[in-house]
């Protein structure tokens, strides 16, 4: 009702002086109406010419498609800002057109061989086909994947088949980017199962490799796209954002420390990238999580943790990794009392010619201590071990019926 009375208010008063002046009708239209006239015709002359201009236009309109509006929220008294979602869309573009030339498609066949049930019947042999994606790493044909894409290994004890290595490994680059028949065989360089990756390599020169990004830098949040083969559907992108960062993940005995992400993952995207808004790749798609009432749920091996071992796997076709030579059980709290020793690694063998056994650790000793820092677990002593070199020395503290010992251990390679 306010609105309505001020905007009577000022017509009213337009009128009361428009009456006043009207009775000096002469005077007022030589002094005061022409110009004004005038002014009017000039101002519109130069708005239309103004409006003519696009670039002018949409600033006096404000029509930018990218601009953020604010508005009130009844009853709140606050206010919200909505962005257009055009902005997300040309980061998406961008992110794809940057990604898309360095990713592949990967095809293995493998010789898969029937296992006879309670020693009944004759094993058969047939081949076998899967399919996985990969990130060229290098203009000269090195291709990044994961090693369970290429590796014949079942992840079932319970498997009717057992797959032999890969027989055969094809490689589809972007047909878009390097033509139709752009399918190369592939040799495999390396691999390590233990970080789930792999090295492949082909004949080819002039590919666009994937730049990396800094994966320590993500956080939560922030824009991730998966892209890869999921069911063979090559050069396919799926958005979403980063869930998680650090999240530790088990799969078949193997801890993993992952990326989580919400944009979809699906078969055949493992060995693909995970990358960032601006198509940097920060981490290869690995693993997600399936079933009733799972949805969205991802994870991402982090490109930093892949460098080292990248490295390895291209210069000696395997990682170099140091090495103590001691199977180990963890003992807590509870056990210790039952067993009447320490909170620590408990060495249950040791094994022959190896740095612990060279060093002088025995079976039954309790490792409480490596480098000066308190050990709980094997994967507390493997993590310490794990930053060093091989042939960097370590010292260790152990319990020795009873008694602290420490014990200095030159690591070796892993046989």
């Amino acid at each position: 009702m306010e609105e309505n009375e001020n905007k009577f208010e000022v017509i009213s008063s337009k009128t009361s002086n428009a009456n006043f002046k009207k009775s000096n009708s002469n005077g007022f239209g030589k002094t005061i109406l022409l110009p004004f006239i005038s002014g009017i015709v000039g101002c519109s002359v130069v708005v239309g010419t103004c409006f003519g201009v696009p670039s002018i236009r949409e600033k006096l309109l404000d029509t930018d498609e990218n601009s953020t509006v604010q508005t009130s929220i009844s009853g709140t008294g606050s206010t919200a800002n909505f962005v257009s979602l055009s902005n997300y869309s040309n980061t998406a573009v961008f992110a794809a057109n940057k990604i898309l030339p360095s990713i592949v498609g990967i095809e293995v066949t493998f010789t898969a061989t029937s296992n006879s049930f309670f020693g009944f019947g004759q094993p058969m042999t047939s081949t076998a086909t899967a399919t996985g994606s990969g990130i060229i790493i290098s203009e000269d044909g090195y291709i990044l994947t994961n090693n369970h894409v290429v590796s014949g290994s079942s992840d079932s004890s319970y498997s009717y088949y057992s797959l032999s290595d890969a027989t055969s490994v094809k490689i589809k680059l972007n047909s878009d980017i390097y033509g139709s028949d752009a399918t190369f065989d592939a040799q495999i360089v390396g691999q390590d199962s233990q970080t789930d990756l792999a090295v492949l390599k082909i004949d080819k020169t002039g590919l666009t490799a994937a730049e990396f990004a800094d994966s320590s830098s993500i956080v939560v949040g922030e824009f991730a796209m998966a892209v890869g083969s999921p069911l063979g559907l090559d050069t396919t992108v799926t958005c979403g954002i980063i869930s998680a960062v650090n999240r530790e993940v088990e799969s078949d005995g193997t801890k993993y420390v992952c990326i989580q992400t919400d944009a979809a993952i699906n078969s055949g995207n493992s060995g693909g990238a995970l990358v960032n808004s601006e198509g940097k790749v920060i981490g290869v798609n690995t693993l997600k999580l399936s079933g009733d009432g799972v949805e969205g749920i991802g994870f991402a091996i982090p490109i930093n943790s892949t460098l080292d071992i990248i490295d390895d796997l291209i210069e000696h076709n395997k990682v170099l990794r140091p090495y103590i030579g001691i199977t180990g059980i963890d003992v807590d709290e509870e056990t210790a009392k039952q067993y009447n020793l320490v909170v620590g690694a408990y060495v249950k063998s040791i094994e022959d010619f190896s740095p612990a056994e060279k060093a002088g650790l025995k079976p039954g000793d309790v490792i409480i201590k490596a480098d000066g820092k308190e050990i709980k677990t094997m994967d507390e002593l493997n993590e310490i071990k794990n930053s060093h070199n091989i042939g960097d020395e370590m010292t260790l503290v152990v319990n020795r019926n009873g008694e602290e010992k420490e014990i200095k251990v030159t690591l070796g390679e892993t046989p």
